[in-house]
């Protein structure tokens, strides 16, 4: 089987993996306990803490470890919200957004927030005017992920962080698809809150961080936790730190040799394609706008699922969409954020990239795609 599905998840690093064991093994204190090795554990955990820290290009004070993607959004959101001086209850954020913020969102909504839900362009990306648009005397929060994770466009997270800037209203970004895939830090620097998940670059599923700025007076989301500052409840999973910073390392190290890497692929596979552009869309953008390693796509009469199950029917592992979401009836949250609906928005699947991908794995699925469009 050949994997293309490596914006769901990636394999664990072979280093990070002896990490892991090692740490797990030698080093097995809670970093809470008081005693020697608790200590040793605690030390450990605060070096990669600021090798995070250092990584973001952010103060160490506001990293957290988490244990993913989904429970950094959920804290880092509730963690602007408790620090806003405001008494508005507006928040703004994208249609497409990952199902971890949507469903705080809904949350958020019971409880009494009032959410705008901004669509995307034609071309997958949120336009500023609508942000600032849609910004009230109310609103306290803005919520936008940086990459989108089915088609991997960039989102202008800059100029919307300034925006919200000059009106005093906290942003949080989900940087889970991007972290590792391109420079983050000036992203990192400009919003309030950010999560990052470690199996997306090559950490153990099970670890993550969040950054809240340590300058807003946060309150824990549950009174009483300890762990972590009182950040979230539960004992610290050292290991999967460890392992999970090593990796983090890597991809950082790795980053620019592995963008390279994955425009060759990508064009390679856009190549097979040119011929075939009133059968087949592919959405793309140009200009370091986008992710390389991620390529959504529909071959037009063709459902997504079925091109899914036929691609492993063959030995290759595509998606429909985010990993969260399938198996959902829904079509794919980004198509319906673009406007498209109906049986154009079932058409969809996702191919990604990763550091095990060949350029003639490429090829042939390609050669597939165009089978499969007959």
């Amino acid at each position: 089987m050949k994997y293309f599905d490596y914006a769901a998840s990636c394999p664990l690093d072979h280093d990070a993996a002896e990490l892991y064991v090692k740490a797990a093994t030698d080093y097995s204190g809670n970093s809470q306990s008081l005693h020697d090795i608790g200590s040793h554990a605690q030390e450990i955990l605060e070096n990669c803490r600021m090798e995070m820290a250092k990584l973001l290009n952010v103060q160490r004070d506001g990293v957290f470890f988490t244990s993913g993607g989904s429970e950094s959004n959920l804290l880092t959101i509730y963690a602007l919200l408790s620090a806003t001086k405001s008494k508005g209850r507006h928040i703004i954020t994208n249609i497409a957004e990952h199902s971890s913020v949507i469903n705080v969102m809904k949350k958020l909504e019971e409880e009494g927030y009032e959410i705008t839900y901004l669509p995307l362009n034609a071309e997958g990306v949120i336009n500023v005017a609508d942000v600032e648009q849609a910004i009230r005397k109310d609103t306290v929060l803005v919520s936008i992920q940086h990459a989108n994770p089915e088609i991997g466009t960039l989102q202008p997270i800059i100029e919307i962080s300034t925006k919200c800037k000059e009106k005093g209203i906290f942003i949080q970004c989900d940087c889970v698809q991007s972290f590792g895939k391109v420079e983050i830090q000036e992203v990192a620097s400009a919003v309030d809150a950010l999560s990052i998940s470690g199996h997306k670059f090559y950490g153990p599923k099970g670890t993550g961080v969040a950054f809240v700025n340590p300058r807003h007076p946060r309150k824990p989301f549950l009174t009483g936790t300890t762990h972590e500052k009182g950040f979230r409840p539960g004992t610290v999973n050292v290991p999967g730190i460890i392992a999970m910073t090593s990796a983090a390392q890597k991809a950082i190290n790795k980053l620019q040799k592995e963008r390279s890497h994955y425009t060759s692929l990508r064009n390679l596979f856009l190549n097979h394609f040119n011929e075939f552009k009133e059968q087949v869309t592919i959405y793309h953008l140009e200009d370091n706008r986008q992710l390389p390693h991620i390529i959504g796509m529909r071959i037009h009469g063709k459902e997504g699922q079925w091109m899914m199950l036929e691609c492993n029917r063959n030995g290759y592992a595509v998606s429909t969409g985010t990993a969260c979401h399938t198996g959902l009836l829904e079509p794919s949250k980004t198509m319906t954020a673009m406007g498209i609906d109906g049986k154009m928005a079932k058409e969809f699947f996702r191919i990604s990239f990763g550091r095990q991908t060949t350029e003639a794995d490429v090829k042939k699925l390609a050669q597939l795609l165009l089978q499969l469009r007959d």
